[in-house]
């Protein structure tokens, strides 16, 4: 098998010469999917374990979404938000149920870098004026969110961005609180993934959201968790600061929530939800009625059993994939997982994955990251595990013998 993908199809031919290039050529066009499976130009069928990292919640082509934004559709498309619409309304009326504080109100966006710019924009409005954000986490790739995002050689490009933010290692609170307490009355905000996903699927440290809270309610500061990838269920609860038994001030969402359709959500509670007046923030798109149709789907099939059951398939998963030879960890929560390699041959199991029916991501050269849809089957997760070890043994094989 060789490293190339064949690229026949007119569509990939075309795309350097309309598209700009900070993607780069994509390796396969992808043509259909149903469930956890998606059909390519070539004709094979790939197992999704990236779901469009963490998008596809419930799947490509989930008729519950279908029938919603189809009905959506057919009946009010887009009116800005000069107008009030019921799907946006009960939306956000579902989310500030699953966030169990009255005071939660949610501002609706379009992404994750969205919502991250409008928890920016809060914690500037509280008057203070340091940010503090974790090394290594993703916020997003807009200015704001990018000026969150502790991975410098994504940011060194865009300098100079937005000014007042400062990083702590994650995972150490001692660092945090010396931090903090060099001015606490000037600290607005601390950020922070509950799973760091895009530099090899990172769970905090046991007990580091509750301390991250203590130290928030200590100084007044507000605890900022960014779910964008953890939530709508992917960890095995609806928001993955719920397995710390904590409440952050303010809570970013996106991917998984439209099931596929671009959707964001800012959710502030207590003194945060008060601090957007008319006319400090705004989105043309955001609260779309069919986006918000969208997600209404989703929510209404994302519930309690529904997490419980992703938590169960989660650990179902991760005992297979540790049993892989050339796997020395598997991390994460839920389907939300980072299998660690022997080898660092992570990015080329990625490119050889569809010689073997299978669509997966490297966020590390060690690191394969899976997040496929929550509805994934155990004879798929089966199919894949199997399809796994042979990729991995093949790579090893392919490896350079020591002298």
């Amino acid at each position: 098998m060789s490293d190339s993908i064949p690229q026949s199809s007119a569509t990939l031919s075309q795309w350097n010469e309309v598209l700009m290039n900070n993607y780069g050529t994509p390796p396969v066009e992808l043509v259909s999917g149903k469930g956890a499976t998606v059909r390519d130009s070539q004709g094979r069928v790939h197992i999704d374990l990236l779901a469009g990292i963490a998008v596809n919640a419930l799947g490509h082509a989930h008729p519950a979404i279908i029938e919603a934004v189809s009905h959506q559709l057919g009946q009010l498309g887009h009116v800005s938000n000069l107008f009030a619409t019921a799907p946006v309304v009960k939306a956000a009326e579902t989310l500030k149920q699953r966030v169990g504080d009255d005071s939660a109100r949610v501002f609706f966006c379009n992404s994750g870098a969205e919502a991250n710019e409008a928890a920016f924009k809060l914690a500037r409005l509280t008057g203070r004026s340091r940010i503090l954000a974790a090394v290594n986490g993703f916020h997003g790739r807009t200015m704001g969110s990018l000026a969150l995002t502790g991975q410098p050689d994504k940011r060194r490009p865009f300098a100079p961005l937005p000014a007042g933010v400062e990083f702590y290692p994650y995972g150490d609170i001692e660092y945090l609180t010396k931090l903090v307490e060099s001015d606490p009355t000037d600290v607005a905000a601390i950020f922070l993934e509950p799973v760091q996903g895009e530099t090899g699927v990172i769970p905090a440290p046991a007990g580091f959201l509750q301390a991250i809270r203590d130290l928030c309610d200590t100084h007044g500061i507000l605890m900022v968790t960014d779910e964008v990838q953890t939530g709508v269920g992917r960890t095995g609860t609806f928001f993955a600061f719920q397995h710390d038994n904590v409440l952050p001030d303010v809570i970013t969402m996106a991917k998984g929530l439209g099931g596929g359709i671009p959707i964001g959500a800012t959710i502030a509670r207590g003194r945060a939800a008060e601090l957007f007046q008319p006319g400090a923030h705004g989105t043309t798109f955001g609260g779309n009625p069919v986006a918000c149709a969208a997600a209404n789907a989703v929510l209404e099939i994302v519930d309690e059993s529904f997490c419980e059951q992703v938590g169960r398939t989660g650990e179902f998963f991760a005992e297979k994939l540790r049993a892989i030879p050339g796997v020395t960890e598997v991390r994460g929560r839920g389907l939300m997982l980072g299998v660690v390699l022997e080898q660092p041959v992570a990015k080329q199991a990625v490119a050889k994955g569809f010689d073997h029916g299978l669509i997966l991501n490297a966020p590390a050269e060690d690191v394969i990251r899976l997040t496929p849809p929550l509805i994934i089957t155990d004879e798929e997760m089966n199919a894949a595990v199997e399809k796994l070890t042979a990729l991995l043994a093949e790579l090893t094989t392919d490896l350079p013998k020591e002298d």
